[in-house]
């Protein structure tokens, strides 16, 4: 299966190859602190919910790739050292992916995919959400990181042979 996620003016395309390892919405400090400052970007699209969760869905590395507009793709980081760093699409300001270089999977902005985006299966990381954010049970709500959710990165990293691919780079041609 093959999905593609594109920024809000169709410049840039990724594509995701495959089922995805997991779809979750994330409630950690960082990921709230970066949606704001990346909505903040002109034009920007909406990269959090209204309840200030970043809906994700996580792809191996090596199942991903930018199909065009390489040359639009800018990261940002939250500290200049952070292991993270958000792709943003600078043709239309889109938040394209989250990529943590350590690892070895991209989390991708659900908003991105116009269709086949598999539907939340989780969210993550609740005890950081804002205050006074109450959220629904229609699927299961953790305080961090679930049990489930570690499993399948660590599944994913093993179906891998415990490689890390180099992550997409904003510096190589399309």
């Amino acid at each position: 299966m093959e999905t593609i996620a594109t920024c809000q003016c169709g410049k840039v395309k990724v594509e995701a190859i495959g089922r995805p390892i997991l779809a979750a919405s994330c409630y950690c400090t960082s990921c709230q602190d970066a949606g704001y400052r990346l909505e903040r970007l002109a034009s920007a699209p909406p990269v959090l919910d209204s309840d200030g969760g970043t809906n994700m869905i996580l792809y191996r590395k090596d199942r991903v790739r930018c199909v065009t507009g390489r040359r639009h793709l800018e990261e940002h980081r939250l500290e200049p050292d952070s292991p993270t760093r958000r792709v943003v699409a600078t043709c239309c300001n889109s938040a394209m992916f989250l990529d943590f270089t350590k690892g070895h999977w991209v989390s991708m902005y659900r908003n991105r995919f116009a269709t086949r985006a598999p539907p939340i299966e989780m969210r993550v990381m609740t005890g950081e959400r804002r205050v006074g954010v109450g959220l629904p049970d229609d699927v299961p709500n953790h305080r961090g990181h679930s049990a489930k959710f570690m499993l399948r990165l660590l599944a994913a990293w093993i179906a891998m042979g415990f490689r890390r691919p180099q992550s997409l780079s904003a510096t190589q041609a399309d």
